[in-house]
């Protein structure tokens, strides 16, 4: 017996946000009647007065209704988060991660660190297993390191890839460096800053070779995927997001305040008298400050029948701790997606437009003793005047004319932009076309009054514009195949991609500038410029013509190939016309220029097979050309397999105790291509008549410095991965352990060439390997889970052993800067040894006269210390009380040691004696005041560290169909203490220090401080 059937209408909307849920699926439990909300979350339905509906969503909770001869009913859906968790994005397309055969891990927005952040990859900062994130420094927009699964390379680029909707990046600075105008040169910007991180959905990370051998031969440092917010699923929606920040410096350096100065300075045979200017200054005080940031974030959705779209404005000016310092951001951002032909043909444009202003203080990589704007405010006399004007000494500047009598100001305008056309040919096989291209233009300008030290150490002032545009172009054809069996189901994906990458420039310098005003100076540098550029056009040089006409000439890139690239040269404005010189009130002008251009040629395919719903097989290969590499090894190959094995769906494994339970097992070889351009090629140089490199006569003309290398080629990484994936008590705990070995060859080095020899280097592939291995464990513990509180815990951990074998010989990096500290190096690449392993005298204590005790005297060997952490951690845990949530993340990193540069080049009783200021602790160490600060493991330090890094307190308020829809207010703090040993300002640094080339690693040296950061904010959703 049946009863009657009634029409029943209602709505669906999202408990938490009480939007309403288009397409949500409705049907009469056991039965395959049902029908669909339409966009404004309303649905009508015949059935049973005694009949059951059961909704279901993706990303949410199905519930079952009993209508009960109701003709109306409405529903409150509550998200899933461990179904949304389930879904990550992998290369070229989504998949259930439960069918995922490599080690992915997604991390949602939910999960997302909060605070003033800069870029994408703080976002994500000890949310995964065995990825290492450490950003160089404190300043805002300062480059950051990843390593996934350990450091591979010694020449190459170690980072990973990054795709931003389905767009791989270049991974080049798209922001112009600091130019040497006298205290050492800076590093760019980080390249993701453009990114507005409110306008991320998620960050996806391919960790294994299975994984991310779909990308070929820029995989082997594995690859992050980052999708941006869409309409979906919105009806209409605004969304406005305010934060205002406070932030103050984490840690300041014990120094000797007026009286500890004085008193110590006699205390060591000096005449305080000679060294007393009257005042009371803390420096460190003078150049910092409370730091007030904010952002405002402005965006607005809507989904309607055949297609969705998001549009966003942000802005976020963040203000640095140091005084002249900061960076500012403006980005606007659309996401559209329109279906045609009843949804067989789609259309999705993806868009990010920003400008990027950087405010750039005195601070460099390698600033000598008299240091840089950091390095004066340690060593600077307590006793001076906080006057800018008022400068005491020719070697050490007071700090403040370095806040005075320098400007240091960064443009950068950056666009992505990508469209993809899909088109469903037959039920199963999908046809897609995706266009992507990334622009990016960066000025950067400088200058230096001559007022700086009084016509001291400079006595002149300098001026520098650097200039970097960026053109990239993306297209890709894919075809995509699915095909369901009675007890299978195969997938399989062919696709060709190529990529173009431009990239040109210029540096201009000027020097001896006849005015101190700042801007006048760059105002003649720009008219010096209009010149070089003007005769340029108007002789139209070529490469020859340039190269045999003018005597002023350096070829850093390569003569022109087929397609006319302009090789780099140098060029002066006194070559030109001294006099228009002399009319620009500067002495000289120097420019370089580079323009480069590489491509990047691919055909792929995968494969993915399941039988029974637990036998998953997955396959890949990729072929590359690249430009990059010489004619004999254009192309690489990158295959992969992997298996995954749910031993939960086997009969012999208990339903009641396991909801999870696969084995994965994964092996594939992926490359890595991130080198300069064009290493391959000869190179040449215009030049008189010399005496060449080995003592040979060179003669005028052009002449090789490097030479052909048709067989260079890319490094390979293989790694094999085993996987155990788990979870017990209806999914309430799970989590996974990876074990991994990872084993890079075909190493890319930049040789010396040995004496005599017509070339200064070449470049060549080295038989030798980098080896990682490790394990990974991540577990997940939803602790309560109950309608009015819930408490959830994560945590993850991993061990990385990393090693550098079958090198011959060894190659020096890890360069110092201070006094007597010129030439010096502390780390090496050698065999048997981790890269940029330490390499040190041993330091045993002072003799009777105070002196350094070194074992085996004064030779320097490899003292068993590394700056590589073998251990990372990370714990989350989040507490729900009805509104109210209250999240905290702590994260650290383990096993490995610092080098404290600053404390060598500036923390000695010898500096004290020659009148510069040291901290307390290095008065009483029975050190002679002339004893020599040599390099040694006296300044090495266990980098050991656990960082509280965000605390989260919200409410959400729900606040129904009304003109405002939901409420969140939160406060957040960031960094809020980190136990650690080391005795600098903070553990988690990366001083650029290499050398020839080699990078360094784990080297502290006047980096900018970390600040301690308070928010408060809110969101509003209408």
């Amino acid at each position: 017996m049946y009863a009657q059937e009634q029409r029943v209408t209602g709505t669906v909307r999202d408990a938490a946000t009480n939007e309403a849920l288009p397409g949500v699926a409705i049907l009469i439990k056991g039965t395959s009647t049902g029908t669909v909300t339409d966009m404004n979350g309303g649905y009508a339905i015949s059935a049973p007065g005694n009949a059951t509906l059961v909704f279901s969503f993706i990303g949410y909770s199905n519930q079952e209704v009993p209508i009960n001869n109701r003709t109306t009913i409405n529903v409150q859906l509550r998200e899933d988060i461990e179904q949304l968790s389930e879904v990550v994005v992998v290369g070229y397309g989504v998949q259930e991660k439960r069918d995922a055969t490599g080690a992915v891990e997604s991390v949602k927005a939910e999960d997302f660190n909060q605070g003033v952040i800069s870029s994408p990859e703080q976002l994500i900062q000890g949310k995964s297993a065995g990825v290492q994130i450490t950003q160089a420094s404190g300043e805002p927009g300062s480059g950051i390191n990843i390593r996934i699964r350990g450091t591979s390379s010694v020449r190459g680029g170690n980072n990973p890839l990054f795709v931003v909707d389905g767009v791989p990046l270049a991974g080049d600075d798209v922001s112009a460096g600091g130019v040497d105008l006298g205290r050492g040169s800076s590093s760019a910007r980080n390249p993701l800053n453009f990114l507005n991180p409110n306008d991320i959905a998620s960050i996806d990370i391919l960790k294994d070779a299975s994984a991310t051998a779909i990308y070929g031969s820029r995989g082997a440092n594995g690859v992050v995927l980052i999708t941006t917010k869409s309409g979906r699923g919105k009806k209409q929606t605004v969304e406005y997001g305010t934060q205002v920040s406070f932030a103050r410096q984490a840690k300041k350096f014990d120094l000797l305040d007026r009286d500890e100065f004085l008193y110590n300075y006699q205390r060591l045979g000096g005449d305080p008298r000679t060294v007393d200017f009257g005042a009371d200054t803390d420096w460190q005080d003078e150049i910092s400050r409370t730091a007030v940031s904010q952002k405002h974030d402005l965006s607005y959705a809507n989904a309607y029948k055949t297609g969705d779209y998001r549009v966003a404005l942000g802005w976020q000016d963040q203000v640095g701790i140091i005084r002249n310092s900061g960076q500012e951001r403006l980005t606007g951002r659309l996401n559209w997606n329109q279906s045609f032909l009843n949804d067989r043909l789609n259309l999705g444009i993806q868009g990010t437009v920003s400008r990027v202003l950087d405010e750039n203080p005195y601070i460099s990589d390698n600033a000598g003793f008299e240091g840089d704007l950091i390095g004066t405010s340690l060593i600077a006399n307590p006793t001076w005047a906080a006057y800018p004007r008022s400068q005491y000494d020719n070697s050490v500047a007071n700090p403040l004319a370095y806040l005075e009598f320098y400007d240091d100001n960064t443009e950068t305008d950056r666009q992505l932009l990508n469209a993809s056309l899909d088109y469903d040919i037959i039920p199963g096989l999908n046809f897609r076309i995706n266009g992507g291209y990334d622009n990016a233009t960066s000025e950067r300008i400088a200058a230096l009054s001559n007022e700086l030290f009084l016509g001291g150490i400079f006595g002149e002032g300098r001026g520098a514009i650097s200039q970097v545009d960026t053109r990239n172009k993306l297209f890709e054809a894919l075809l995509n195949y699915e095909k369901s069996f009675t007890n299978s189901k195969l997938t399989a994906l062919l696709g060709y991609s190529y990529q173009q990458f431009n990239r040109s420039g210029n540096n201009y310098q000027g020097r001896v500038y006849e005015t101190s005003d700042m801007g006048q100076m760059t105002s003649d540098l720009q008219s010096a410029i209009a010149l070089l550029n003007a005769d340029l056009e108007r002789r139209n040089l070529t490469y020859q013509q340039y190269g045999y006409n003018q005597t002023r000439f350096f070829v850093q890139g390569f003569a022109p190939d087929a397609e006319g690239e302009l090789a780099s040269f140098t060029q002066n404005i006194e070559d030109l016309d001294p006099a228009i010189a002399a009319q620009l009130n500067l002495a000289a002008v120097t420019r370089d220029i580079f323009r480069t251009r590489d491509e990047l040629q691919s055909f792929f395919g995968r494969v993915n097979y399941s039988l029974n719903d637990k036998y998953l097989f997955t396959g890949t290969l990729r072929a590359d050309g690249s430009t990059k590499f010489g004619k004999n090894n254009r192309y690489g190959y990158f295959p992969s397999a992997a298996f995954k094995w749910r031993l939960s769906e086997e009969a012999f494994i208990p339903a009641n105790v396991f909801d999870d339970l696969s084995l994965r097992i994964g092996y594939g070889v992926t490359g890595n291509q991130e080198i300069p351009h064009n290493l391959h090629r000869q190179r040449q140089r215009w030049g008189g008549i010399g005496i060449g490199q080995g003592g040979q006569i060179q003669p005028p003309g052009l002449n090789d410095i490097t030479f052909t290398n048709d067989d260079l080629q890319w490094e390979q990484t293989s790694q094999l991965n085993l996987g155990l994936d788990f979870g017990f008590f209806a999914g309430r705990f799970n989590g996974s352990l990876d074990f991994y070995r990872k084993n890079t060859t075909d190493l890319l080095f930049q040789i010396n060439a040995p004496a005599p020899s017509p070339v200064p280097f070449f470049w060549q592939n080295l038989d030798a390997d980098v080896i990682n291995q490790g394990v990974e464990l991540i577990l997940n513990w939803i602790a309560i889970d109950r309608d009015n509180f819930g408490l959830d815990l994560s945590v993850n951990g991993s061990y990385n052993h990393n090693e550098l074998q079958n090198l011959a010989g060894s190659f020096n990096t890890g360069g110092l800067s201070g006094q007597g500290l010129t030439g010096a190096f502390v780390q090496k690449f050698q065999e048997g040894q981790p890269l940029n392993a330490f390499y040190l005298r041993e330091f045993q204590g002072f003799d009777p006269n105070g002196l350094n005790i070194h074992r085996g005297g004064d030779i320097q060997s490899f003292v068993g210390k590394s700056p590589l952490p073998k251990y990372n951690a990370g714990f989350n845990a989040t507490v729900r009380y009805k509104n109210w949530d209250l999240a905290a993340y702590l994260y650290g990193q383990f096993g490995h040691y610092v080098y404290n540069n600053t404390a060598n080049a500036f923390f000695s009783l010898g500096a004290l004696r020659g009148g510069r200021n040291i901290t307390e602790d290095a008065l009483f160490t029975g050190e002679n005041p002339a004893n020599a600060a040599e390099p040694s493991t006296r300044f090495l330090e266990k980098g050991d560290f656990v960082r509280f890094q965000n605390l989260n307190l919200g409410y959400t308020a729900n606040l129904g169909d009304g003109f405002i829809k939901g409420l969140r207010i939160f406060a957040s703090g960031q960094n809020l203490f980190v136990i650690t040993e080391y005795s600098g300002l903070d553990p988690e640094v990366n001083t650029n220090k290499g050398l020839d080339g080699f990078p360094s690693a784990g080297i502290d040296y006047t980096a900018y401080p970390r600040a301690r950061t308070v928010s408060l904010g809110l969101n509003v959703t209408f």
